[in-house]
């Protein structure tokens, strides 16, 4: 299981970083929304890997952290969810914009003769 989850983070970066040196900004955008996945991915792993332990500490029992997820890795991350995608619909209105403007949707704002 953890092997799969480092592929897959791992993978997540990899693209996200090649997606982000491309010219065209909506490539960038998607992959600064791939490197977020990883980041979320990263975090949750943090909390530990355990199928079917309880989120929380029952009410009457002995706390054993062993047998327990860890709760603050799950709320980063879906707050970090929100922000994401928050900033995501941002940059595609700053996309639309500068496209409006610059009749381009290079980074830089100019075509390259090919």
């Amino acid at each position: 299981m953890e092997a799969i989850l480092s592929l897959a983070i791992g993978l997540l970066t990899a693209s996200g970083v090649w997606l982000i040196l491309r010219p065209r900004t909506f490539q960038v955008i998607i992959g600064l929304s791939l490197l977020s996945y990883a980041v979320n991915l990263f975090i949750f792993s943090t909390g530990g890997l355990r199928i079917g332990a309880a989120p929380i500490l029952e009410p009457g029992t002995a706390g054993d952290l062993a047998q327990h997820a860890d709760p603050l890795p799950q709320a980063l991350v879906l707050t970090a969810i929100v922000i994401s995608f928050a900033t995501t619909a941002l940059f595609l209105v700053v996309l639309l914009a500068a496209r409006g403007l610059t009749g381009t949707d290079h980074v830089d704002g100019r075509e390259t003769d090919q």
